[in-house]
């Protein structure tokens, strides 16, 4: 497991965990005058209790649930997360597993997970009102079959100022655009200006980085850099080149914002801003943005903003939102929908009727309907019908598009560890020269596709010293082999 992932996933783990309960809140298949006890992997016990345990234990108290700390899993003493989850699952054979995405797939192959199709049959669960495609997502992840639900999800969407729009008489943008059309109406907006009072057209990343900004646009039509199982790089290539210069040309029409730029402004540094320029910083609250990609916490932001009394005058007021920009091969899927917190029963789990009212309740009407009075700061509740806005606005364009399938990172572990972090380095020097105009992209791609074929290439130092440890002489390109080893 890279190291990314160990840091990232502590994080992960907290909403998953928010995320999972159990189905429906009925009565079905469950004595509630039958005491039981559950098991249930979370990372903070506290945590646990107070967003999700303390509800669940009112509604069914006949239910004791035993919360399994997972923090020992990502100690800095861990090296092979791998082994140190199973080690974990092995020693405190845990009834409800906290997943990421790629176990879910993994465990799900391996049989190690309920079947909750089954479960849906026998118990007649309401699947009507959960968002459009999530089951079908969940399924296809588990190659076939149902094997863990959520009670949340994270969606971006396109903010838009309405008054903007109408000043330059501008069309407002619609669901479904691709990102062209996005970045036209971007342009369509005035440059001029100085930084801090100027209008901008679109905001979409933290900062300028050709690199990452091209990822952005390589992700919603499904394009990767690599193909571990090949251990071939695909950088050099005409759909790359293409993302790349839309990527070029975007950065080059001075109509985009950074988040990057609001730091550069603070030349006294932040403990010198007020609250009130705190508020004020990001330039769509303000009104001085057209376009703004972000989640549901946007909206807090510019709530928190507007209950100011000394700013709320200057805070956006008419704002709407439609659905993220979408690839054109795939126009019904977007890369910013995701279930980061996936909830599954153990297949050797002791209690399955109790886990499975955990996991149907965190995925009931009856949850989201409390989870929406929230501020979703662990993302967006699975029932549609708490996704609503009193004032109209097009709040539908958090789930209207479908969750893309597409992992930029699938079969990583095929890689050499450092494969990722040194090809981004790479590229972001190389791609770099490019925006200076010190190089051409055509040139800075070849020389990629060089640099990251070696890099690929390269022993991976954790397979040297496995192979050394177990007498396996390490295979080049840090492929698997099937070299015996003869007992001497």
């Amino acid at each position: 497991m890279k190291a990314w992932f160990k840091m990232v996933t502590p994080i992960a783990l907290t909403a998953l965990v928010a995320t999972g309960c159990s189905f429906g809140g009925g009565d079905k298949g469950l004595d509630k005058n039958e005491p039981s006890t559950l098991k249930v992997m979370y990372y903070d016990e506290g945590s646990f209790f107070q967003d999700y345990g303390m509800i669940f234990s009112a509604l069914y108290p006949n239910i004791e649930i035993e919360v399994l700390n997972t923090q020992s899993i990502y100690s800095g003493e861990q090296e092979d997360y791998e082994a140190a989850f199973d080690k974990f699952i092995e020693e405190k054979q845990p009834d409800i597993l906290m997943l990421s995405g790629d176990q879910y797939k993994e465990w799900a192959l391996d049989g190690k997970l309920y079947d909750l199709d089954t479960l849906i049959e026998k118990e007649k669960y309401d699947t009507e009102g959960l968002i459009p495609g999530m089951l079908d997502y969940l399924r296809e992840q588990g190659g076939g079959r149902l094997y863990a639900m959520t009670p949340s999800f994270y969606s971006q969407v396109l903010y838009y100022n309405k008054d903007l729009f109408d000043k330059y008489q501008i069309e407002y943008p619609t669901d479904r655009m691709s990102w062209s059309e996005t970045l036209q109406l971007a342009r369509r907006f005035p440059t001029e200006g100085e930084p801090k009072e100027r209008v901008y057209g679109l905001k979409m990343s933290y900062n300028d980085d050709l690199f990452q900004m091209a990822s952005i646009f390589a992700a919603s039509e499904g394009i990767s850099y690599v193909n571990p199982a090949q251990k071939q790089v695909t950088i050099n290539s005409d759909s790359w080149k293409n993302v790349f210069q839309t990527a070029l040309d975007a950065l080059s029409s001075k109509a985009l914002f950074y988040d990057s730029i609001m730091y550069e402004q603070s030349t006294d540094g932040p403990s010198a801003s007020s609250y009130e320029d705190y508020l004020l910083r990001d330039p769509f609250v303000s009104g001085r943005l057209a376009m703004a990609i972000g989640d549901s916490s946007f909206v807090n932001q510019i709530k928190q903003a507007s209950s100011n009394e000394k700013v709320k005058d200057q805070i956006v007021k008419n704002w709407d939102l439609v659905t993220v920009p979408v690839g054109q091969q795939n126009p019904d899927q977007s890369s910013m929908t995701s279930f980061h917190n996936l909830l599954a029963i153990s297949a050797t789990a002791t209690n399955t009727e109790a886990a499975w009212q955990l996991l149907s309740y965190l995925s009931s009407d009856e949850y989201a309907r409390v989870k929406s009075k929230s501020n979703n700061y662990n993302g967006l509740p699975v029932r549609t019908k708490y996704i609503t806005d009193t004032e109209g606005r097009n709040y539908a364009a958090y789930y209207n598009l479908k969750p893309s399938t597409f992992n930029a990172y699938k079969d990583y572990d095929k890689l050499p560890q450092n494969f990722w972090n040194e090809f981004m380095t790479a590229a972001q020097t190389e791609l770099q020269k490019v925006k200076d105009d010190k190089q051409s992209l055509d040139a800075a791609l070849d020389l990629l596709q060089v640099q990251g074929q070696e890099m690929i290439m390269k022993e991976d130092p954790v397979k040297e010293d496995t192979a050394a440890a177990t007498n396996v002489p390490a295979v080049e390109g840090g492929a698997s082999s099937s070299v015996t080893v003869e007992e001497q």
